[in-house]
């Protein structure tokens, strides 16, 4: 048997407690926590075969009363001894993708990021935002099978663009391709076709949290959007982090949503609505360049969920929505590259380098912490990932 020793200022102590699925040499994936540095076995730790499997939908869709009572169990077994064949060390184990991802919707409900998009690609406008931004959180319904977990290398995407030069649409590899910073919510049960769940009941629905980067060939993407929205540009990768923070474990991050005005239609109202103050950086080629404050987000979790389910939409364990580019007040603060470099006219210094968008051989890295019980301090692991050239060649004309 073994006792855990866990420095005290750990992202991953008992205060945390995230779900993963890990392999050690060559054996099946399994769930496991991470626990200081070292991974878990929960199927060890707690006898319970839904932990033997190679994802965590299974757990999932036993419902609220079951995660809070798996968590207190966790807690109170690893406080004690435990099986040494249940402990490896963190850095012996691959980390796989933790969930299913049975569908997957992406948000835009950061005030700061629509705005600064909205002054890109409308500078004329007198309003930057859209006139139903601040009456629902704006989406669109992405490909849940080209969600990766981090560290899966991103092949850069082809596509048609067509930039304000060309006098007609070109086929080629993404030339603009960019990052956007994200926070992701996974649903552990889901709702019937025909029963909207309510913002109030949302978070018996949402089983934990993840980082997300919503990869976006913005030339692609710029030339599709119109009149449907967001397809071949967005739809090639999303990298999630390895672990999925409870909900629960956030408690102490939770707090009041920033003022909606106008006031939300009743079924996005809440007695008590909340965000949650998660302090994100983006890391590009090892120097950070941004950190993004969630708690700017203008839209909360629950209000995401509510409304992507007002229209009698069903939501299944799996189900994965993102936030959108979290971005804050100024530029230190903004989640994505077109922000940051103001559309590409204004590059930023990136190890010693002028940079505007993504090149080949560039790795970001997206971290982030939150307050936990009893003044802790908890981390999501990352979100990494690395661009590797297109597939079909460099040529514009035979990608």
């Amino acid at each position: 048997m073994t006792r855990l020793e866990v420095a005290a200022d750990s992202l991953f102590g008992p205060a945390n407690l995230p779900y993963g699925v890990y392999s050690v040499g060559g054996s099946l994936p399994r769930v496991g926590t991470r626990l200081g540095d070292h991974v878990v076995d929960l199927g060890l730790l707690l006898g319970d075969p839904v932990f033997e499997e190679p994802c965590l939908n299974p757990f999932m869709a036993r419902g609220h009363s079951a995660w809070a009572e798996t968590r207190s169990a966790i807690s109170e077994a690893v406080a004690g001894d435990v099986p040494d064949r249940a402990v490896h060390p963190v850095e012996e184990v691959t980390l796989h993708l933790p969930f299913e991802v049975a569908d997957y919707v992406d948000f835009y409900a950061s005030e700061h990021h629509a705005s600064n998009l909205g002054r890109l690609f409308r500078p004329d406008s007198p309003d930057p935002l859209m006139p139903n931004w601040k009456h629902l959180p704006v989406g669109y319904h992405g490909r849940s099978a080209s969600v990766v977990v981090s560290g899966t290398d991103v092949v850069r995407p082809c596509g048609q663009r067509k930039g304000p030069a060309d006098p007609e649409p070109v086929f080629g590899p993404s030339v603009r391709l960019d990052i956007e910073a994200e926070v992701g919510f996974v649903v552990g049960t889901g709702n019937d076709l025909g029963h909207p769940i309510p913002a109030e009941d949302a978070e018996r629905h949402i089983f934990g949290v993840v980082l997300f980067n919503d990869w976006s060939a913005r030339d692609i993407q710029a030339w599709e959007y119109v009149p449907l929205g967001p397809n071949l540009g967005k739809s090639f990768a999303s990298t999630v982090s390895a672990w999925v923070v409870p909900l629960a474990a956030l408690d102490s991050a939770r707090i009041r949503l920033p003022e909606q005005d106008p006031g939300p239609l009743p079924y996005l109202r809440m007695d008590e609505p909340w965000g949650l103050d998660l302090a994100l950086e983006v890391e590009w080629n090892g120097e950070v360049v941004s950190r993004p404050p969630y708690a700017a987000m203008y839209w909360s979790p629950a209000q995401m969920l509510a409304h992507l389910t007002v229209n009698g939409a069903r939501t299944r364990t799996g189900d994965l929505f993102a936030s959108g580019t979290v971005s804050g007040p100024t530029p230190a603060e903004w989640g994505s590259f077109i922000e940051l470099t103001r559309g590409g006219s204004a590059p930023i210094r990136v190890a010693g380098e002028a940079r505007t968008f993504l090149e080949d051989g560039d790795e970001v890295v997206l971290r982030a912490t939150a307050a936990g019980a009893a003044g802790a301090r908890i981390g999501f692991g990352e979100a990494r990932g690395r661009i590797t050239p297109s597939r079909f060649g460099s040529r514009t004309a035979d990608c």
